[in-house]
């Protein structure tokens, strides 16, 4: 029935590919992937152009799902997808954080899962579009220039791209979160540096001010 779906989608071009894509980051279980392909194969020439509707329509549907994940929890994933999915997606998210949304981009794990997760655990909405952004459109533009420069010989070439795609992608993602967390750390021992100075800085002025206070008093005892 699903198959069924997808080849009345595919009647009717770009438009069911975005339609496909909006799902895909929703509810539906079968990546968007699968109708992207036979439709660039009908006319590579439109790939490029198919890639940025399936990226677009992504987008659009990344809140959708996000908010479904917010509302209802990510118990409703284990109904509609494999429990397989889902635990892997979550282990993704327990030692990745929301960069596991960028990093699943790259997986053969349905995208929803993660939009979903997001939502359940609270993510900020404003990461979870901006790691879809470019996870997607690395998933997306890939698949489409490989149609567009190569036309249909790139049907068997896909497969490789796509692990190709993860095998250098994943370790890109995880060099920069490992930089992006050195610098965060660095400017937090920075700011902590600073913070500390200021408090002694304080404390020392106090204590002089105290000190003038007590003399002055101590002063006018004197005279007295």
């Amino acid at each position: 029935m699903i198959q069924d779906f997808i080849d009345y989608l595919m009647e009717f071009g770009a438009l069911g590919l975005f339609i496909h894509s909006f799902i895909d980051a929703i509810i539906f279980p079968v990546p968007a992937l699968f109708l992207q392909i036979p439709l660039s194969l009908v006319d590579p020439s439109n790939a490029l152009w198919l890639a940025t509707v399936g990226f677009v329509a992504c987008l659009l549907g990344s809140p959708v799902g996000y908010y479904i994940g917010r509302s209802l929890g990510a118990t409703v994933l284990y109904k509609i997808l494999k429990k397989e999915w889902v635990d892997k997606a979550t282990a993704l998210f327990q030692k990745n954080g929301e960069a596991a949304i960028m990093i699943g981009s790259f997986t053969p794990i349905p995208f929803k899962v993660f939009t979903i997760l997001s939502g359940s655990l609270k993510f900020p909405l404003w990461r979870l579009m901006v790691y879809a952004a470019i996870g997607r459109a690395v998933k997306f533009y890939a698949i489409g220039a490989l149609f567009y420069f190569y036309g249909r010989s790139a049907e068997g070439m896909v497969k490789d791209v796509s692990l190709y795609i993860f095998a250098i992608g994943v370790p890109l993602i995880v060099i920069f979160l490992f930089i992006r967390k050195k610098m965060r750390q660095k400017r937090e021992r920075l700011l902590a540096a600073e913070a500390e100075t200021a408090s002694t800085a304080t404390e020392t002025e106090t204590t002089a001010t105290v000190s003038t206070t007590v003399s002055v008093k101590a002063e006018k005892t004197e005279q007295a």
